[in-house]
């Protein structure tokens, strides 16, 4: 068919179906048109002297948007899923560390120590099934919980209150409004954050959302939060005030992380990424019925597993390089223990240790394996005979009192312990997200400067906080 019989045909069609819709479309559409401009205008306009109708939506946005109920109901919001994310994830969390480390792992340790020399069933088993089993048991669960929670409520429509709660400060800040939105989901993921930074268009404010994404304490650095705050924290006050105040003391470092990310941000703004705050326009779409099946799948599909597979992917390379460090000796100790040594008298300086600077190198790749690799190397180099399975074997105990005394015995205080839960606040990402950044910004400079920023900044914390409470 030329192009000639092409043009016809859709002549012909057009008038056949201009036949079958009737001569009086034209005028049914304007009328429409009309009516709903009505419809809308009488939920919207208020005129003199008439009562003004009555809107559900208006209604709780008057709340919600308020400036003086706004920020509470967003911070209790937030604290609920937070709360729900951890209380909730505890269940799964142990039936699959149950599965995986008390029934597979050994296991796969008692196959692999029948057929191979204690190296090699060390370094798979020991090293990289090890830390693959942490990294799943103990991130998955929060992940499946805050992701389909995080949402519902965008699904809801409450996410764009939030933003816009949250755009003055961030405006004043020299940040995006819509940053709010990217921060909150760092709280369930740092590299599921700077993925959602795709929502700012200006290059320079999406850059700042990514460097302070870190500063959203991410389910990963939740665990080390409440041990440490339960064990040091809580320890301070009677037993009737000790989940509330090391509750508080968790919170306040997250928290923490919020002032931070405004702070850097600004800085940001007037350093390295100057420039002009762009305009945006916010709408505050109507609420309306989660879709609850579709949300538990995308958030699922899309977001826990894609992330949980990146983690592992850097996971498993770390326990082998654990257990290498571990376990291959150089003279007469091992390289984990030289290293130790070797990095102990600046750790000292900034209120930590050797220990605990060579546990944050190595658990790079994933957070959620920072304490098991603390008390590994401490019982490792204190000796302490009753706890682990020997050098490079990741561990947790059930007991608080037992991890108390194994961290006291390794030189922990609670100086120490402070200066820990400031450190997993600020450091740098984990290996995810520094993959992540580069992926986002193509930039092998801003992904540089993204990973090593926060290093400086968490020794610096550590290192002032160490230095008053000496004089003090």
């Amino acid at each position: 068919m030329n192009k000639e019989d092409q043009i016809n045909q859709l002549l012909s069609e057009a008038a056949e179906t201009r036949w079958e819709i009737g001569q009086e479309f034209h005028d049914k559409l304007s009328e429409s048109i009309y009516t709903n401009a009505a419809e809308i205008a009488e939920k919207t306009v208020l005129k003199d002297h008439e009562k003004e109708n009555f809107n559900l939506d208006r209604a709780i946005d008057r709340v919600v948007t308020s400036p003086i109920w706004g920020f509470p109901i967003m911070f209790l919001v937030l604290a609920i899923v937070l709360w729900l994310t951890i209380v909730g994830s505890n269940v799964p969390s142990e039936f699959l560390a149950s599965i995986l480390l008390d029934n597979v792992y050994v296991f796969l340790k008692a196959q692999a120590e029948a057929v191979m020399p204690w190296w090699l069933s060390g370094f798979l088993i020991d090293g990289v099934f090890l830390c693959l089993a942490w990294v799943i048991s103990v991130m998955l669960p929060p992940m499946a919980i805050f992701f389909p929670m995080f949402t519902i409520l965008e699904d809801l429509g409450y996410l764009p209150r939030i933003a816009f709660n949250l755009d003055k400060l961030f405006r004043k800040s020299g940040a995006h409004g819509k940053q709010a939105l990217t921060m909150s989901m760092g709280f369930g993921c740092n590299a599921a954050g700077v993925v959602a930074t795709r929502i700012i268009d200006s290059p320079r404010e999406r850059l700042i959302a990514i460097i302070t994404n870190n500063f959203s304490l991410c389910n990963g650095r939740w665990p080390t939060q409440i041990l440490l705050s339960s064990i040091f924290i809580g320890a301070i006050v009677p037993n009737e005030y000790k989940t509330l105040v090391a509750t508080g003391a968790v919170i306040g470092v997250a928290l923490l992380g919020i002032g931070l990310t405004f702070l850097v941000s600004l800085f940001l703004s007037k350093t390295f990424l100057k420039g002009e705050v762009s305009s945006f326009t916010l709408e505050l779409p109507p609420y309306r019925k989660p879709r609850i099946l579709q949300t538990i799948y995308t958030s699922l599909i899309d977001r826990t597993l894609i992330v949980l597979w990146r983690a592992c992917v850097f996971a498993a390379p770390a326990g082998a390089v654990i257990w290498l460090v571990c376990n291959v000796n150089i003279g007469d100790q091992s390289i984990a223990l030289w290293m130790i040594q070797g990095m102990d008298q600046f750790g000292w300086l900034v209120g930590l240790n050797g220990v605990i600077l060579l546990a944050y190198i190595l658990a790079i790749p994933a957070n959620e394996i920072v304490m098991p690799t603390i008390l590994m190397l401490t019982v490792m180099t204190t000796n302490i005979v009753g706890y682990g399975e020997g050098n490079g074997v990741m561990f947790e105990l059930e007991s608080m009192s037992n991890t108390h005394d194994v961290l006291v015995a390794g030189g922990w205080t609670f100086l120490t312990a402070i200066n820990v839960m400031l450190f997993s606040l600020i450091h740098n990402p984990c290996s995810t997200t520094i993959y992540t950044i580069y992926k986002e910004t193509n930039s092998a400079k801003w992904t540089t400067i993204a990973s090593i920023l926060p290093v400086i900044m968490g020794f610096l914390v550590c290192f002032v906080i160490t230095q008053i409470a000496h004089l003090l």
